[in-house]
């Protein structure tokens, strides 16, 4: 995949097949943009095309930091593992957000050499998200391209969206967050040294640095999966301030791994949530913590076994 980012300068000269969005999460809904766009490119031969922004647009638009499902990291590891050709990630800058709708379909449309567009039925783009499907469809003579667009997917007789995947995330229904998305919600990131208290009781564990807008659920223990250099471990997670062993009230994401002992500081690693097992507590000792741990292990081996 060409990973095209941090310019408004982009050019494709083979035909392409494009859709646009946010792509927040990569949800249920957006597999479905991305899977259509994907059998076009077979089916005509032209270069699959995913563009989105550098930032949530209500962040500039809005002047506030939106908590988000997905880094940008994260999301170039999707839309890789999906197989799409180009990620435009562009920047968005005042000029796009102040281009009208017909300027930005020009812009797209010769830039990417698009022959055909994909978005649902919701999308909306240009200044004041005055542009809909219908404007890209009033525009499809003119600049050469086939517009086609999606109804939203839903779950039951709520459409599955962002939002509503965020929703679940806040409110710690894993189980339901990762059905909405069609994958096990995760975290990217690169690996950071602790105070490695795990590792002097015996239970060593890695931290993560996280974006301060990445959206975590709420504080607790997790069954979770952890992706290594291609090849998967069972985790034990952490979400939260260890207020056992620590006063500093920062949130940050701790795991053990099952039957692992290699060194990972500096790696980046991909770790999975699956399922909650308890809230956060704190403990009288250490000795109680390493107990508590001990007993959240064979939880998570059991629920692990279980699934796998």
């Amino acid at each position: 995949m060409k990973y095209i980012t941090k310019t408004l300068d982009f050019k494709i000269e083979e035909p392409t097949a494009v859709t646009l969005g946010k792509f927040d999460g990569l949800h249920r809904g957006h597999e479905l943009l991305m899977r259509t766009v994907l059998d076009c490119s077979k089916k005509y031969q032209v270069a699959s095309v995913a563009f989105t922004f550098d930032m949530p647009p209500r962040n500039r638009v809005e002047e506030i930091v939106a908590n988000v499902l997905t880094t940008n990291d994260e999301k170039q590891y999707i839309f890789e593992k999906q197989g799409i050709d180009y990620l435009i990630e562009c920047p968005f800058t005042q000029e796009v957000m102040s281009m009208e709708p017909k300027a930005f379909i020009e812009w797209i449309a010769i830039s990417l050499n698009m022959k055909f567009v994909v978005v649902g039925d919701d999308f909306r783009f240009g200044y004041k998200r005055a542009g809909d499907y219908h404007t890209l469809q009033e525009y499809e003579k003119e600049y050469g391209y086939k517009t086609i667009v999606l109804e939203k997917l839903k779950d039951s007789n709520r459409d599955i969206s962002s939002t509503y995947v965020r929703e679940k995330i806040a409110d710690g229904n894993i189980r339901k967050a990762n059905e909405l998305l069609g994958y096990h919600y995760f975290i990217k990131s690169e690996i950071l040294h602790g105070k490695k208290l795990g590792r002097r009781i015996g239970m060593p564990t890695i931290n993560m640095i996280l974006p301060e807008n990445k959206l975590l659920p709420p504080n607790g223990v997790y069954v979770t999966e952890v992706l290594v250099n291609g090849k998967t471990y069972m985790g034990v997670t952490n979400v939260g301030c260890k207020p056992t062993v620590s006063e500093e009230h920062i949130v940050g994401v701790e795991t053990y791994i099952d039957d692992f002992s290699q060194d990972l500081y500096g790696e980046k690693i991909v770790v999975s949530f699956l399922e909650f097992i308890r809230p956060e507590m704190k403990f009288g000792s250490v000795e109680e913590l390493k107990a508590q741990m001990e007993s959240d292990i064979i939880v998570a081996r059991k629920y692990y076994k279980n699934i796998t």
